[in-house]
């Protein structure tokens, strides 16, 4: 694989046995070039703070390939939003909270307008029928309104470690061929 690959996690982060640490180690080992930082203040995050990181993450790294987890699809959509970001060749969308997800702890990410844009030429969303975070109604009207491939996993909570999400064979194979399904 030779694109280069930026793995943004989400709220508290993705360590070992997320999917998204066993996938940085895949990519890895088939010397592919990835980047998986651990994001600032990762349990007590801020919108400005993670906005800023991301920015300067995407300007240095210059990904081809981005795949967001939970909140960091929340941060994607407000990058998006402002329209200051690189066009990536390919886009994975996995686990979004709502749009308008009240929490206290991470309040300053919502609400979120729907981008218009994506800032990417190919864009699958992957949610989960029992979500917490988004309800299967919530995904339907987010994939409608962003136009995008959706797949819908039945019992897969929020797409995380908690929900036995650790090798996760199906977006290792996203990443090399380029398909949805």
């Amino acid at each position: 694989m030779r694109e280069k690959v930026l793995l943004l996690h989400g709220w508290g982060g993705s360590d070992d046995p997320h999917w998204q640490a066993w996938l940085a180690g895949e990519i890895a080992k088939d010397y592919g070039t990835v980047s998986f930082p651990l994001l600032d203040n990762p349990h007590f995050p801020t919108k400005n703070r993670w906005m800023k990181q991301f920015k300067q993450l995407l300007a240095e790294f210059q990904p081809d390939m981005v795949i967001c987890h939970s909140l960091a699809n929340t941060v994607w959509f407000h990058l998006c939003n402002e329209g200051e970001i690189a066009r990536v060749k390919r886009l994975l969308l996995v686990a979004p909270p709502r749009l308008d997800l009240e929490l206290d702890t991470i309040k300053t990410f919502f609400p979120v307008k729907v981008p218009t844009d994506l800032y990417a030429d190919v864009v699958q969303l992957v949610t989960s029928k029992t979500d917490p975070y988004m309800s299967e109604e919530e995904a339907k009207a987010l994939q409608a309104a962003v136009n995008v491939e959706m797949l819908v996993l039945d019992d897969a909570g929020h797409i995380n470690a908690e929900s036995g999400y650790g090798e996760w064979p199906w977006v290792l194979e996203w990443l090399k061929q380029g398909k949805g399904k």
